[in-house]
């Protein structure tokens, strides 16, 4: 009875101590600051993202921060107060398109951050210049723009599939282009060493947005799944299937999500998403429809994927 006691517990140890996601090793943390899409204000699309064991974050999309951090806080994932995770931890901002809910933390709390770059396709940068940072909607904290320049963050403007190196973090990234609706989003695949995890902002599928843009990006990354180097996807999913496509304004369904990732699987290989990370991202309330939706998705789910619904302010490891 001793030796079956002592055989139990060394079980349960090993079984708490498992790296989530059935990984030998978590090479990522990703931070969720908001989650959701539509009108929720306190919880709108931001991630913070980090190799494992570095405090050097990048963002990916602000559209909260503030309330974001401070749940982080509260939930033990930083030690250190929200301001600091905001001047100090926050390297920089990977900002996927110009609306609003995906930008609207980085404005708000712009007088109180530090300096740092924001990174964007042009068009993007473009809007930050004539919509957001004027002194007439606000104040311009960037070095580029209307006079006075505040000069606090810096642009940087991305080139479609070049990688640059994300200043002050250990990390690399690569834009591709996405098609929503009236405007370019971006896919950011970060690099970590030899680990990437993939970040897409709102995008509709292509045969509704007459557009070769996911295939692209599919053909892009297929490589870094089968050599398992890809450690998630991060894809919205916005509304649930019963949205008809002419009201889609550059999003996804459950349906249109699961026939895109099999667009993916055959670039990637037969059974190559078996098991593999997709973070859902960007789904918008009321409840209901939120709930519709992981209904939909557990139901179409024939490729095996291991679907993950991010919870603001609690880490995961990847």
């Amino acid at each position: 009875m001793r030796f079956l006691n002592r055989t139990l517990l060394a079980g349960f140890f090993l079984w708490i101590s498992l790296p989530s996601f059935g990984q030998q090793t978590s090479v990522f943390r990703l931070v969720p600051l908001g989650v959701k899409g539509g009108i929720d204000e306190s919880n709108l699309s931001a991630y913070m993202l980090a190799p494992e064991g570095s405090n050097n974050y990048v963002c990916l999309d602000a559209g909260t921060l503030h309330y974001g951090i401070e749940k982080a806080v509260a939930n033990k994932v930083f030690n250190v107060p929200a301001e600091q995770v905001l001047k100090k931890y926050i390297k920089g901002y990977l900002i996927s398109h110009s609306h609003f809910d995906h930008l609207a933390g980085l404005i708000i709390n712009s007088p109180d951050d530090s300096a740092k770059n924001i990174y964007a396709f042009a068009d993007c940068i473009e809007t930050f210049k004539t919509h957001y940072f004027t002194w007439k909607s606000w104040a311009n904290f960037a070095d580029e723009g209307e006079a006075p320049q505040l000069k606090k963050y810096h642009y940087v403007t991305l080139v479609p599939e070049k990688e640059i190196k994300i200043e002050h973090t250990e990390m690399m990234v690569k834009a591709f282009p996405l098609s929503h609706s009236n405007l370019t989003s971006t896919a950011f695949l970060v690099k970590s060493e030899n680990n990437y995890l993939l970040y897409l902002g709102d995008t509709g599928p292509d045969e509704v947005e007459k557009s070769h843009n996911l295939d692209t990006l599919w053909q892009a990354i297929a490589p870094l799944i089968r050599a398992k180097k890809l450690k998630a996807i991060m894809i919205e999913v916005s509304f649930p299937d019963e949205q008809p496509d002419k009201s889609l304004f550059g999003h996804l369904t459950p349906h249109w999500l699961m026939k895109e990732l099999h667009q993916l699987e055959k670039a990637s290989g037969p059974g190559s998403l078996a098991g593999f990370n997709v973070i859902i991202t960007h789904v918008k309330p009321p409840q209901s429809s939120i709930e519709r939706i992981k209904k939909q998705l557990t139901a179409e789910n024939d490729l095996h994927l291991h679907l993950i619904y991010p919870q603001q302010g609690i880490k995961l490891d990847l």
